[in-house]
């Protein structure tokens, strides 16, 4: 059954980060029900792959520096001539504790994860004004709590979060609505590499035992894949959530719900 008002056929969607891991998978989804959409990434090759394979537009840009971001939106609407969502994917980096972060490590990780999102998003507010269209954030669980040795990450992320307010605050007149989703471990190149590191530490035997550990205290007891991310941002970039701004979307198989001080005596029971 589909809703009325809840096609995405022909809709312009807009992806910074868009050619690895949750970037692809969103723009997969919304290539599947018929929208056009604009991948923006700092490397031509991954970029090229997902057009290939959903038939949109690649563009190398920085998303975190405005005259990269402005000749994207020029491109954008000299193809497609409008926008009606745009995904804030980009980020990573900042993974260290305060004391062993410096200054260029704190600048490179508020670029990739904070910047990028604040200098996309002000860019294409003209353009979203004029379809009443979505921004979608991509925070993280860490936007919401704090990892070990994960200062400017975690530090970024809350700062997306509150991005998103600031946004839905000021732009819902404008018809623009903005929300962020909060995903936790998710099954991507990035989040490979971090289950390896633990596999060699902790001398596990493959990477899916490390991801069955990560994941171990959740209630669903499973990483997420992107596409399920990719579900939610379909949702939110879309008109079936008409009435939904400046709200943070948790895709976490329930871990925000977990009391820790009581996982001792859930395991005791087991």
């Amino acid at each position: 059954m589909t809703f009325a008002g809840a096609s995405i056929e022909n809709d312009v969607v807009v992806i910074t980060g868009g050619g690895t891991g949750i970037g692809a998978a969103i723009a997969d989804r919304f290539a599947a029900e018929g929208a056009r959409v604009a991948l923006l990434g700092r490397r031509l090759g991954p970029l090229e792959d997902v057009a290939r394979g959903t038939g949109g537009l690649p563009i190398v840009a920085d998303a975190g520096d405005a005259e990269s971001v402005k000749a994207a939106v020029d491109s954008i609407i000299a193809t497609y001539g409008r926008v009606d969502t745009l995904v804030c994917n980009a980020g990573g980096g900042g993974f260290a504790t305060v004391g062993n972060t410096d200054d260029a490590d704190w600048t490179a990780s508020m670029h990739a994860n904070l910047h990028t999102a604040f200098t996309a998003s002000r860019a294409f507010l003209p353009s979203l004004a004029l379809s009443r269209g979505r921004i979608v954030m991509i925070a993280s669980l860490s936007g919401l709590f704090a990892g070990p040795a994960m200062a400017g990450y975690t530090t970024a992320k809350h700062a997306v979060i509150g991005l998103t307010k600031s946004l839905a605050r000021d732009y819902g007149s404008s018809g623009i609505r903005v929300n962020a989703i909060c995903p936790g471990w998710v099954r991507t190149p990035l989040a490979d590499e971090e289950m390896d590191e633990l596999v060699e530490h902790l001398e596990l035997g493959n990477r899916d035992e490390a991801y069955n550990l990560v994941t171990t205290d959740l209630p669903l007891r499973r990483v997420a894949e992107p596409s399920d991310v990719a579900a939610a941002v379909r949702f939110l970039g879309s008109n079936e959530s008409a009435y939904i701004t400046g709200a943070t979307l948790v895709v976490d198989g329930g871990a925000h719900i977990v009391d820790v001080p009581t996982l001792a005596f859930e395991k005791a029971r087991a």
